[in-house]
């Protein structure tokens, strides 16, 4: 079979360009194509030229996988399990599972390798070149793709897949999970309805987006909903919903839309509510004055801890220019911050929350002052005796937040 496949896909891919057949949209025709291609090839065996192909069904699926996939990848694309894969080199393809990597016995070549990234990047829109070495790009199945062009990295272009697995949707699914217990997820639940300001913080991997997904999916049907990304990968069923992410420079240099120019368009389109993907650099000074002019927003960041968080956050503005200083920034996160809730994954792979922290509004020393909510300890977690600093959006809301807090474990 692994002899017959490759010849079998070329005289598909022969068939494919003379039915001008679109490869990434019209899978059945492809089928179609390689049960014809493989029909003659059995017409052909009876004469004893060739040998028949013992496994059709395994022999399509390859040649789906070569002509219409992502080739050898795309086993561990349609795989459940898998989490991410990567390249290293063409013979060095690693995927993960449970949070843990392991090394897998797929064998590339550099032209393969190049191909594949050719075909990722064809639906995208996005470029990859000697001039724009690093690419951020979506895959067709919502998977995000990574690729450094060889030249900065050593020999060989770096490639790396996240696949998007929607293991949880909502709060409860996480409960399941064990991400959080009960009364987090209620808490939680509540303070979004309330349209409190969260800070989603953790490590690379950590369920952060996961997280802000299921956060998301606790506020008002009836409200507006504006996100912004780097690229595509929060996902939610909410009914009034728009969704933005960056575009690259085109050839001429000219054309690239970054975080800070679509945080201030969101705040155009009469939101509700924003939720930043993810805050890297400047864009978390607009993504202040938005949170601080009242509009209830919600937002990533990687830190290892939830005080770690608030000081990126503080740290982040100063990159939009000279004359942004922490005099103005600090005071300011203080006071547009409600919630940090820090995520963290262990060694054997679990993700779950460690602490979710609620900012005081008071800042001492030029620290900003925070209170445990929740605390993760022993494999369980404890309320801590942090609280919300303000209560009136609980009130409009309708929501009883002593009585929602009073669901959690006191620590002594």
């Amino acid at each position: 079979m692994d002899q017959l496949a490759p010849a079998l896909a070329d005289r598909v891919r022969d068939l494919v360009r003379e039915r001008r057949i679109d490869p990434r949209t019209d899978t059945d025709a492809v089928r179609r194509a390689a049960l014809e291609v493989i029909a003659e090839h059995d017409r052909h065996s009876l004469t004893g030229a060739v040998r028949p192909v013992e496994q059709p069904e395994q022999v399509i699926g390859r040649i789906l996988a070569d002509v219409s996939g992502f080739g050898p990848l795309q086993p561990f694309l349609d795989d459940d399990t898998v989490e991410e894969i990567w390249i290293n080199q063409p013979d060095r393809v690693f995927v993960a599972r449970d949070g843990r990597s392991e090394l897998t016995s797929v064998v590339l070549t550099a032209d393969q390798v190049r191909e594949l990234v050719e075909r990722m990047l064809s639906s995208s829109g996005r470029r990859l070149d000697v001039s724009q070495p690093f690419v951020d790009a979506m895959l067709p199945g919502g998977h995000r793709l990574h690729v450094v062009l060889d030249g900065i990295t050593r020999g060989f272009a770096a490639v790396n897949v996240r696949k998007f697995v929607a293991k949880a949707h909502r709060l409860d699914d996480l409960v399941a999970l064990g991400t959080i217990d009960a009364p987090m997820a209620q808490f939680l639940d509540a303070s979004v309805r309330a349209g409190l300001n969260i800070v989603v913080s953790g490590g690379t991997q950590a369920g952060k987006t996961t997280l802000l997904n299921c956060l998301a999916s606790s506020i008002p049907g009836s409200q507006r909903l504006v996100s912004v990304e780097e690229v595509f990968e929060l996902r939610t069923s909410h009914p009034d919903w728009v969704a933005m992410q960056t575009r690259q420079a085109g050839l001429e240099g000219t054309g690239e839309i970054d975080l800070r120019a679509l945080v201030k368009e969101a705040l155009r389109m009469r939101p509700s509510r924003i939720v930043v993907g993810e805050v890297r650099a400047a864009e978390c000074l607009d993504l202040l004055l938005a949170l601080n002019a009242g509009l209830p927003g919600m937002a990533s960041i990687h830190a290892s801890s939830a005080r770690q968080a608030l000081v990126k956050l503080c740290t982040l503005p100063l990159l939009a220019g000279d004359n942004i200083g922490s005099r103005f920034v600090v005071p300011t996160v203080a006071t547009s911050v409600d919630l940090v809730v820090h995520t963290g994954i262990d060694p054997e792979g679990r993700r779950a929350v460690r602490e979710v922290v609620a900012v005081t509004g008071r800042v001492e020393n030029g620290i900003i002052e925070a209170e445990p909510v929740y605390l993760r300890r022993g494999g369980g977690w404890v309320r801590g005796h942090g609280r919300p600093a303000r209560d009136e959006p609980f009130q409009v809301a309708g929501i009883d937040l002593d009585r929602v807090l009073e669901a959690g474990r006191w620590a002594p």
